[in-house]
């Protein structure tokens, strides 16, 4: 499955003979007690996780199978006797690291009719998300080749879903090709569940182009402002090259530049299964968007609850965990939803400090209004997930986790009660109907947190979205990929200093002082009292 450049074995090498690591966020496969050294306590560890079905915790998982059992204390007395070491790095570190400037290269490659399949399946619904079969070559940023047979690809996206070749009933004909960007998934173990159809232990990417941004760096701009304030909840992403060959054509077709984004599903939650975050990956996840109607939590709607049935349909509230247990999944959902409308301010605000980290949510959110995210929760009803930490159906955490933030920073369109994003009250940011919000800031201490987090954001104090900060960070990711944007879909083939095309205000620039985002925005945030 996996083969090493030069540079690949040459870092095992130095791993193997050095007691630590040269470079990078690692642990030493092996070591479950933290101690540096493989031994029997190591062992010991691992039995009594076993012994008291103690939480899953990804150290222990030496066979990188999700699962702590017997198989894992095997690999370690095999490496106490054959005293073989590896240093290997967190999959989100491996994957999803941001700190280097190389871009990790993704080599798709389909059977003829596998690919014919895909675009069938697109003509009978363009929001299919059946899977086909495909071959990976990934090549990290260190060098390191995983060659990765049989995994699932499928396309992705909502109103930005295309065909991602021809036009509709139009098959692949080699050297008469017609490629178009679209968005893909891919999942590794699709078809076969072992631990060499995974990458370090991650099992899913979502490779997103660059849906009219002619600046190429909105979400990752998003993204990257959630982890530097300390919002954990947020998903990881970087920049990607992204390669695709179908059978029988004489070479690969370019597509150019994507972002590489890290899936919000049961893996996200286990990386994320801490004492300082969740504290466990085992609850309830749903998926809440705009659908016919909007995901907006309120009672007055009965719903339109479901769950991941690997179906095209699409609902408004879609459980993503615990799918055996929908039914008791649903109750907590409109349990939680009926104490947010229903309860009087003073249980409201009692109960909201119970079941989840007010804090957290209001700096989340605020950020997100910062950045102009007007496709959300509030304004449009769409784009966002709740986690509830227990299947308990009065007794939980919930966590909001922000989603697809591409059409940020700028980019607006007239939708719920907003015209311009850029320039509307952040205080009334959406519609009276959406409670979450809402209910928090007729708080006075609520409101004023809200705000100091709003301004905390375009404060130069902070490196977050100061003017100056800003585009210092938006002219480094462009020239990591200024030189690769060009691809043979002809689309987005040059970087420009604009929204995208469809918006009502087309005059908004990121680098450009003149009606510059950054810089609009800080005036109307420093405004709020």
């Amino acid at each position: 499955m996996m083969k090493h450049s030069s540079i690949g074995i040459a870092i095992a090498l130095m791993a193997m003979m050095s007691p630590v690591p040269a470079t990078g966020e690692v642990y030493l496969q092996g070591d479950t007690n933290g101690d540096g050294e493989i031994n029997i306590g190591d062992v010991n560890v691992i039995l009594n996780n076993i012994l008291a079905e103690g939480e899953y915790d990804y150290h222990y998982d030496l066979a990188k199978d999700s699962l702590i059992n017997i198989g894992d204390v095997n690999d370690v007395l095999s490496r106490i006797i054959t005293g073989e070491r590896e240093w290997i790095r967190t999959a989100e570190d491996y994957v999803w690291d941001d700190t280097t400037t190389s871009l990790p290269e993704l080599h798709i490659s389909v059977p003829l009719d596998e690919w014919n399949r895909l675009l069938s399946l697109y003509d009978a619904n363009p929001q299919t998300t059946q899977y086909v079969m495909a071959n990976l070559r990934y090549i990290g940023v260190d060098g390191e080749i995983y060659d990765i047979n049989d995994i699932g690809l499928r396309l992705k996206g909502n109103t930005s879903r295309r065909r991602p070749e021809g036009g509709k009933g139009e098959m692949h004909t080699a050297g008469h090709t017609d490629w178009h960007h679209a968005h893909f998934g891919l999942h590794l173990r699709k078809y076969v569940k072992d631990e060499e159809h995974t990458i370090q232990g991650v099992r899913k990417l979502h490779l997103k182009w660059f849906k009219d941004d002619p600046m190429y760096v909105r979400e990752m701009f998003c993204y990257d402002l959630f982890r530097r304030a300390g919002i954990w909840t947020g998903s990881r992403d970087v920049y990607c090259r992204l390669w695709l060959h179908v059978e029988g054509d004489a070479k690969e077709a370019y597509y150019g530049v994507y972002e590489m984004l890290e899936p919000i599903d049961e893996n996200w939650l286990k990386r994320r299964d801490t004492e300082d975050t969740f504290g466990t990956h085992q609850g309830n996840l749903w998926k809440c968007r705009y659908t016919a109607h909007k995901a907006n939590l309120n009672s007055g709607y009965d719903g339109d609850y479901w769950y991941d049935d690997d179906s095209d349909d699409k609902h408004v509230y879609t459980l993503e965990t615990n799918t055996k247990r929908f039914d008791n999944a649903k109750n907590q959902l409109i349990d939680f939803q009926l104490k947010l409308n229903g309860k009087k301010d003073d249980s409201f605000y009692k109960w909201i400090n119970e079941v989840c980290d007010v804090d957290l949510l209001l700096h989340t959110y605020a950020l997100s209004v910062a950045m102009g995210m007007w496709d959300d929760y509030w304004n449009n009803g769409n784009n966002f997930y709740l986690y509830f930490t227990t299947e308990d159906i009065y007794d939980y955490k919930v966590y909001f986790i922000p989603y697809d933030y591409d059409n940020t920073l700028g980019t607006t369109n007239r939708c719920g009660v907003q015209s311009d994003a850029v320039n509307h009250d952040p205080l009334n940011w959406g519609e009276y109907g959406s409670p979450l919000i809402r209910r928090l800031l007729v708080f006075d201490e609520y409101r004023a947190l809200y705000i100091k987090y709003l301004k905390q954001a375009v404060d130069d104090a902070n490196d977050l979205m100061h003017y100056n900060d800003a585009t210092e960070r938006i002219k480094h990711w462009q020239s990591m990929i200024k030189d690769y944007i060009n691809n043979d879909t002809g689309e987005d083939t040059e970087i420009r200093d604009e929204p995208a095309f469809w918006g009502n205000h087309s005059e908004y620039r990121l680098l450009e002082q003149r009606n510059n985002y950054f810089m609009t925005r800080a005036g109307v945030l420093n405004q709020l009292k």
